[in-house]
C-alpha cells in the first residue's frame, strides 16, 4: 500500500476530520482513532460511521485525565501525522497543539481542520457545513432567482476541507523526505468553500460582477443545462461552435446553426430564451434515453440524470468498482464507497470495517510499553476504555 509506513493519529469527530484519515487509510496509513468515551460516534447511524471510521483502530482515550493526555503525548512521539478537528483553542487547553507535540516529535505533522480557521473573527464559532456553506457564497449561485438560495445535497464543504487536509498531508510527507522536518497543516470548511468557487470568484474579483443564480443552466455557457425531453429531463453540454452545429443536425434543425442568433457562443448566451425555447421543442420528440443515444453518437455531450439507485445500475459506475462489502462484528454485512482513485500499482482498498470504539485499546497500550497491570490500573481509572461484548 501506498503509505503503509506512516502512522496516523486521528482527534477528529462528525465528518470533515474523518474524511480526511479515510483517505489516508484507504491509501494504507496505520490509521489510530482516538475516541473520547461515551462520545465516539457509536450512536450515529451504522451507514455513516461504517464509510467514515473503516481501515482504522480504534482507542478510547480520556483526554480530560492528565494520564490520558501523557498517553497522547506519547504517541504523537511515535506518530508521523496527527490530524484534528478540534475548536481552535482546545488543543492549547490540552496541551497537545502542535507546538508542544513537535517539541517532542520534530518531524511530526500537525493537520487541523476547523470550521472558519485557526485565527481570525470567527475563529471560535461552531462551524457547520449548512452555515458555511452560506457563507461562502455557494448557496447564493445554486438554484434560481426564484428559488435560491439553495444547499447543495451532500455536505460539500466538509468533504472539500477533508480533502484539501490529505492533499496538505501528503505534500507534508514528501517536504519532510528534503528536510527531515514536520510541519502544520490548516484548511477550514469556510476556506475549502469559497477557494472552491472556481470561475465564479475569479468573475467578481476582475469585474466586480456579482454572479447571479441561473438554476440548472451554465452562467457563461449556452446550450449547457438541464433540457426537457418528451419523457422526462436531459444534460445537454454544448462546449463550442463545432459541437453546436452537430447538435443542431442531430435533432434536424441544421437551418438553427447558421442563424445568427445562435451561431456563436456569446450569441447563443444573449439569446438563451429563445434558443431553449427552439430546442426543447425538438427535444420533444423523443424520450430522454433515445435522445442520450444519440446525442453522443453525433459527438455532442448528453446525458441522463439519475436517482442514485440508477446511478449505482449504470455500467460505466458498476466497472469503477466503488462499491465494497465488508463484515461487520455487530452491523453485519454491509457496503461502502472506495476512494475514486486509481493507483495501478500501490491501489487503495477497504481492508477492515470500522472498528468497535475501544477495539484496540490493550494492543497500543501494549506496543507504547504499558504491561497489563498498567493497563488494568488504566482502564479502572477510567483514563481509557476496551471495547465491550456486544
Amino acid at each position: 500500500m501506498s503509505l503503509s509506513r506512516y502512522r496516523v493519529v486521528d482527534l477528529t469527530t462528525v465528518r470533515s476530520g474523518p474524511t480526511c484519515t479515510k483517505i489516508l487509510g484507504d491509501l494504507g496509513a496505520d490509521v489510530l482513532r482516538v475516541e473520547r468515551p461515551g462520545d465516539s460516534g457509536w450512536d450515529r447511524v451504522f451507514y455513516d460511521q461504517c464509510d467514515l471510521q473503516r481501515n482504522k483502530k480504534s482507542l478510547v482515550l480520556n483526554l480530560q485525565h492528565p494520564k490520558g493526555v501523557e498517553i497522547l503525548r506519547a504517541l504523537a512521539s511515535w506518530a508521523d501525522v496527527v490530524v484534528e478537528n478540534y475548536r481552535p483553542d482546545v488543543k492549547h487547553r490540552l496541551g497537545i497543539d502542535y507546538e508542544s507535540l513537535s517539541r517532542e516529535n520534530p518531524r511530526l505533522i500537525y493537520a487541523s481542520i476547523s470550521g472558519f480557521g485557526q485565527a481570525g473573527p470567527y475563529r471560535d464559532r461552531p462551524g457547520y457545513d449548512q452555515i458555511v456553506q452560506g457563507m461562502s457564497g455557494l448557496m447564493s449561485l445554486t438554484g434560481t432567482e426564484e428559488t435560491a438560495p439553495l444547499r447543495i445535497g451532500i455536505p460539500i464543504g466538509d468533504l472539500l476541507a477533508g480533502y484539501f487536509a490529505a492533499l496538505g498531508i501528503l505534500t507534508a510527507l514528501l517536504e519532510r523526505e528534503r528536510s527531515g522536518l514536520g510541519q502544520r497543516v490548516e484548511t477550514s470548511l469556510l476556506e475549502a468553500l469559497v477557494g472552491s468557487l472556481s470561475f465564479q470568484a475569479v468573475r467578481y474579483l476582475n469585474t466586480g460582477e456579482v454572479p447571479p443564480p441561473v438554476g440548472n443552466h451554465h452562467p457563461l455557457t449556452a446550450p449547457m443545462g438541464v433540457y426537457r425531453a418528451k419523457d422526462g429531463h436531459l444534460n445537454l453540454a454544448v462546449g463550442n461552435d463545432e459541437m453546436w452545429g452537430r447538435l443542431c443536425t442531430a435533432l434536424g434543425l441544421d437551418e438553427l446553426a447558421e442563424d445568427p442568433r445562435f451561431r456563436k457562443a456569446a450569441a447563443r448566451l444573449e439569446h438563451r430564451a429563445a434558443m431553449d425555447e427552439i430546442l426543447e421543442a425538438a427535444l420533444a420528440k423523443k424520450p430522454a434515453a433515445e435522445w442520450v443515444q444519440l446525442l453522443n453518437a453525433a459527438g455532442v455531450a448528453c446525458g441522463p440524470i439519475y436517482r442514485v439507485d440508477q446511478v449505482f445500475a449504470d455500467p460505466q459506475v458498476a466497472r469503477a468498482g466503488l462499491v465494497h462489502e465488508l463484515t461487520h462484528p455487530v452491523w453485519g454485512l454491509h457496503k461502502v464507497m472506495g476512494l475514486p482513485v486509481r493507483l495501478h500499482r500501490t491501489p487503495a482498498g477497504v481492508r477492515t470495517p470500522s472498528p468497535i470504539p475501544g477495539a484496540h485499546t490493550r494492543g497500543i497500550l501494549a506496543e507504547l510499553g504499558y504491561d497489563g497491570d498498567a493497563i488494568a490500573s488504566l482502564l479502572a481509572d477510567g483514563v481509557v476504555e476496551e471495547a465491550r461484548a456486544t
